[in-house]
């Protein structure tokens, strides 16, 4: 059959990182599920030297060193702590055709005003620091971060100042976007984009933008945010000068944005940040234990995945775990992950080991390329199949999908308050980091570590793991909950002369016509479940209120969440909505019953009040099956929902058309039973169209558990 997609609809990543590359994909293939197949290895060359291309090694490490003649600090800033900056943007040169800026020219001329800078901030002691730059700091929002960065440039642990510019990027980047929005109204999604604008132009001048650029704002320059975050500088490849020049900067940055902000009389406001939870969809594995760590510590230095250049990267990673500083942990990890998994995927696709370079005139390779279901030229790329399921399931869930953690974004764009980031996240992380790690030791030495009962449950669970954050992992969530909430409803008595009201009230003829419809379907629905799911023998002796205990069973089956095509993804939305729809309505359900209960045992309901109420209490005898019943129909077809790839384009139209149809149902129930509109009166009447549609929907075999049962 001609499918009608093979387009890929893979989910948001980090934007940054779409700044040097975009994503290839495909439908999805089922790889293997074992994240560590029994023998399945590879060699990992760990010759490396540098992760940076020659011209881009040669633009950090050397072109600013050039210019040997020192720079006077009084030139570049007053004692009071005033940022010179023309002395600064001076530097900053066109090309000699000018049509742009010339990038190397200007590290040259910056160089020695970086040298001097840095001297200049060693020599401060913490106390003439704070009276000199905090108060040009405070724009940032973070300005607690900047005496952190100053110890860690004490310290000469290179690092510590690898993590500090980290922080002081993705600061610095939240921080412009905050200002951005004073004269904009869409905030760019990239750093480049967001130093190119016209709103900060505006608001700093066209010269000192320029001198951004250089140091965080074209992969033609520095490019000190890109190639850190990305994991290609080794910890001796950055220059600390670059990071005390940052800090400069920033607070520079400050006192020009006091002066703006005076002339146009307003405030910036700041964005909220993003607070991550140690949610139970996020913990998969267990804690982080000491004998745990005491394994990590023991594999980093036996395992090749870990580059020697980047090793302490990995073991300040641990530094700061140890010191409760999990988000600084975390920053390292994924920095590491990716320096990590491109080696792997250079070697398993034989790229060429320029894909394990940072370029200044080609593309990177970043998690985009690393975790894409083909390579740029259309062949398969060997790492989902290399890893397996698993590894690329969590890699997803804690990385890409739209509605999971996302943690290296967040993190990389200054989303995150970094005091109170998570430990569970972090654990997660360093669980992950040692199963991974321990594929890429050797295997008499692996196998003495995985006999400690530690290692033991973490792979375990790691070959477990599937998807959370994937659409279809978020709707069996969801159809779960609302089976829960709608188990328990309150069924709350009332007096004897209310329940011969409530019969007289009821309309039995279009009640009864709806359970007949009901069980009807059910039972079609029921031939339609796989065998080795099936709960009960048959329905015939099961009470209609016992149903739902069909939906755990059915939610445990396993759907393929890789590289879902197009279609697929807008069929689950669909889905999703329905599903959203019916928790709804259940919400509102339980929430009117109570009240007006209540109201109907304190005597305060009007005679019109209390007939609605009745009609209320005879709607939700009719509604509990009914939604029950489309939570089970959504389930079924989620099963199937790869099917939907074997359509042709014309069933493919019919099926979403039905599918609306009974989203369009449940968004009316969503209106029929809200306080405002109080329509009970008209549930049942609804409630029937929307079965006939269904069954006439089964009869035409125009739902995917029908497609699934035919010969491709």
């Amino acid at each position: 059959m001609e499918d009608i997609c093979t387009n890929p609809c893979c989910s948001g990543q980090d934007p940054e990182i779409r700044e040097n590359h975009g994503a290839g994909g495909c439908t999805p293939t089922h790889t293997s599920r074992r994240l560590l197949p029994v023998g399945e290895q590879i060699f990992l060359e760990d010759c490396v030297t540098t992760c940076l291309s020659p011209s881009v090694h040669d633009m950090i490490c050397k072109l600013g060193f050039e210019v040997r003649e020192g720079r006077d600090i009084d030139s570049i800033v007053t004692r009071n702590g005033d940022v010179c900056w023309k002395s600064i943007t001076d530097c900053v040169i066109d090309t000699k055709s000018a049509q742009g800026l010339d990038y190397p020219g200007s590290v040259r001329l910056l160089g020695p005003v970086c040298e001097a800078v840095h001297g200049h901030l060693s020599s401060l002691t913490k106390e003439q620091f704070e009276i000199q730059y905090a108060p040009w700091l405070q724009w940032t929002r973070s300005p607690e971060l900047f005496p952190e960065i100053l110890d860690a440039l004490a310290s000469l642990q290179p690092p510590a100042v690898s993590l500090g510019l980290m922080k002081l990027t993705s600061c610095l980047e939240r921080a412009l976007g905050d200002v951005f929005l004073l004269v904009g109204k869409e905030c760019p999604f990239l750093l480049r984009d967001l130093l190119a604008s016209q709103e900060l132009t505006h608001v700093f001048g066209p010269p000192v933008m320029n001198v951004l650029k250089v140091f965080v704002g074209s992969p033609c320059g520095l490019n000190l945010r890109n190639v850190l975050w990305h994991g290609f500088a080794s910890p001796q490849e950055v220059p600390p000068k670059y990071c005390s020049m940052m800090v400069l900067l920033t607070a520079g940055l400050g006192q020009l944005l006091k002066n703006f902000l005076q002339q146009a009389e307003c405030t910036v406001a700041h964005r909220p940040l993003i607070t991550l939870t140690d949610s139970e969809d996020l913990i998969v594995f267990p804690d982080v234990t000491s004998e745990v760590l005491s394994v990590l510590e023991e594999v980093m230095k036996k395992s090749t995945f870990i580059l020697r250049i980047m090793l302490p990267y990995w073991e300040f990673a641990l530094i700061k775990y140890k010191s409760h500083r999990f988000a600084e942990c975390t920053m390292l990890l994924l920095m590491q992950l990716e320096t990590g998994l491109r080696n792997v995927f250079a070697t398993v696709n034989k790229c060429p080991k320029r894909l394990l370079t940072a370029e200044s005139t080609a593309l990177y390779t970043t998690f985009d390329e690393i975790l894409a279901k083909h390579l740029n030229d259309g062949e398969i790329n060997q790492l989902p199949l290399f890893l397996g399921e698993p590894a690329m399931e969590f890699l997803w869930d804690f990385l890409n999908h739209q509605e999971g953690p996302r943690v290296r974004d967040h993190l990389s764009h200054g989303e995150i308050n970094l005091a109170e980031f998570p430990k569970g996240i972090t654990d997660q992380l360093l669980a992950f980091s040692i199963v991974l790690l321990l594929r890429f030791v050797d295997e008499d030495l692996a196998s003495v570590f995985k006999r400690r009962g530690a290692i033991q449950s973490l792979d375990r669970v790691a070959d477990g793991y599937s998807a959370r954050f994937h659409p279809a992992a978020l709707l069996r969530r969801q159809v779960l909950s609302c089976e829960k909430s709608i188990r328990v409803w309150p069924r709350l008595p009332l007096p004897e002369e209310a329940e011969t009201e409530a019969a007289r009230l009821e309309d039995d003829s279009e009640t009864n016509a709806c359970n007949s419809l009901i069980v009807k379907i059910m039972y079609e629905l029921y031939q339609h479940f796989p065998e080795s799911h099936c709960v009960f023998s048959d329905l015939d002796n099961l009470p209609i209120g016992k149903w739902p205990r069909l939906l755990p069973e059915l939610c445990s089956i396993r759907v393929p969440t890789l590289y879902c095509p197009r279609a697929v993804l807008e069929v689950l939305a669909v889905l999703r909505s329905i599903s959203s729809c019916c928790a709804h309505v259940s919400l509102q359900v339980a929430a009117s019953l109570e009240r007006r209960h209540r109201q109907w045992v304190e005597r305060t309901l009007r005679s019109r009040q209390r007939q609605n109420f009745l009609r209320m209490r005879s709607s939700v005898k009719l509604l509990s099956p009914v939604l029950s019943l489309i939570l089970l129909l959504v389930v079924l077809e989620s099963v199937n929902v790869h099917v939907v790839c074997r359509s042709h384009a014309r069933a493919y139209q019919q099926y979403l058309k039905f599918l609306k149809s009974v989203l369009q149902y449940a968004e009316n129930l969503v209106v029929y039973t809200s306080q405002a509109k109080n329509r009970w009166g008209g549930t049942a009447r609804l409630t029937r169209a929307a079965l006939l549609r269904i069954w006439a929907a089964s009869e035409k075999k125009q739902m995917l558990i029908h497609w699934a049962r035919q010969p491709r």
